[in-house]
């Protein structure tokens, strides 16, 4: 199975190096880095200590690919036959762990930012919505916490 992730607009690079370590771990294909999302070098070609030191090299294994437009990212890997998951809470969204989703030889997992989360636009362009089912008196989780969840959950043989 090919696994791609897409990160919209997040903003932290301690974040984004905890994703790259994960995507390491669960063997994702290719990060997506869409937006604002910080890539792991910066514009001179050096490598962000704050990222790197999270992801601890993941950076280097896990191919990536800076996108500005998140939608046109979604899209094109639609066209390439790539099923699209949205981690976020919303109406239309139902808990990771019992949604019967279709799997696909390719898929891709979106993720919005810390604040915001996945836009409704981005939703719109999703074959589902995934949510993990909170217990306790928070809404929801850290980013990088609800992806290493989610991304077990998808690649499970």
């Amino acid at each position: 199975m090919k696994v791609a992730v897409i990160l919209h607009n997040i903003r932290s690079m301690h974040n984004v190096g905890s994703i790259f370590r994960t995507s390491d771990a669960a063997g994702v294909s290719k990060v997506f880095l869409c937006g604002v999302t910080p890539t792991p070098f910066d514009r001179f070609g050096k490598i962000r200590p704050e990222l790197s030191k999270v992801a601890l090299g993941a950076e280097r294994n896990v191919p990536w690919e800076r996108v500005v437009s998140t939608a046109r990212c979604v899209k094109k890997l639609k066209a390439e036959g790539y099923l699209i998951y949205s981690l976020e809470q919303s109406g239309k969204s139902v808990p990771y762990n019992s949604a019967r989703l279709r799997r696909g030889k390719k898929i891709a997992l979106v993720l919005g930012d810390e604040v915001r989360g996945v836009s409704p636009s981005l939703l719109n362009l999703s074959d589902a919505i995934l949510e993990i089912p909170m217990r306790g008196k928070k809404e929801s989780l850290n980013v990088s916490v609800a992806f290493g969840i989610a991304i077990f959950s998808l690649v499970r043989t």
